[in-house]
């Protein structure tokens, strides 16, 4: 039986991201893929909870995929994880999700220079992970290393392509390391309330 995937795709203009589409394209033909695009689904961020919660319900692996918008993930995947991950369901008395794999595919706009002490951003990105690596440990969640695509609108299409070549590999890595229960885990989750 093939691993089912859910990728949770938050691009809030998916039709211009060059990098969004091309890591899209890379994974499209994986066997047991899901691609909830939320910003093509609920453009008024009218989120269908319940259609989103059993979308997770039977994942191996579930990829929250967004450009870094602000040092965060964009509105409407923040909203998502206010609203999906609700409280006696994916935490406090209940963890629905409990030992499922999150994986963070997020493309950035500054190269990684800028992410250093001296760049502009003023720290590494790892500095930046803590939200959303707590969100998928407060769901006592697993959290994957992140798939991190840096200066995404700055590659060329040889250097997209060869990116989007590796966030197949990485998704398919996780999978087969989730099969065959390997680490992949950056931090495990162990929710407390």
């Amino acid at each position: 039986m093939p691993a089912r995937i859910v990728v949770i795709y938050a691009h809030p203009y998916p039709s211009r991201s060059r990098a969004g589409k091309a890591l899209l394209h890379a994974i499209s033909d994986v066997e047991g893929l899901e691609v909830r695009s939320l910003y093509s689904r609920y453009p008024d961020f009218g989120i269908d909870i319940d259609a989103e919660q059993e979308a997770l319900l039977g994942a191996d692996l579930i990829v929250w995929q967004s450009p870094f918008y602000w040092y965060g993930v964009p509105a409407l995947l923040h909203h998502w994880f206010e609203k999906v991950l609700a409280l006696g369901w994916a935490y406090g008395d209940r963890h629905i999700l409990r030992g499922k794999h999150v994986l963070f595919a997020v493309t950035t706009g500054g190269p990684p220079s800028s992410y250093s002490p001296e760049g502009m951003h003023g720290h590494p990105f790892e500095t930046f992970l803590p939200p959303v690596s707590q969100t998928a440990k407060f769901c006592a969640m697993e959290f994957c290393e992140p798939f991190i695509l840096h200066g995404a609108h700055r590659l060329s299409e040889e250097e997209l392509a060869e990116k989007a070549r590796e966030y197949r590999a990485t998704i398919e890595r996780a999978v087969r390391n989730i099969r065959n229960g390997n680490g992949i885990v950056v931090q495990s989750g162990v929710a407390n309330g």
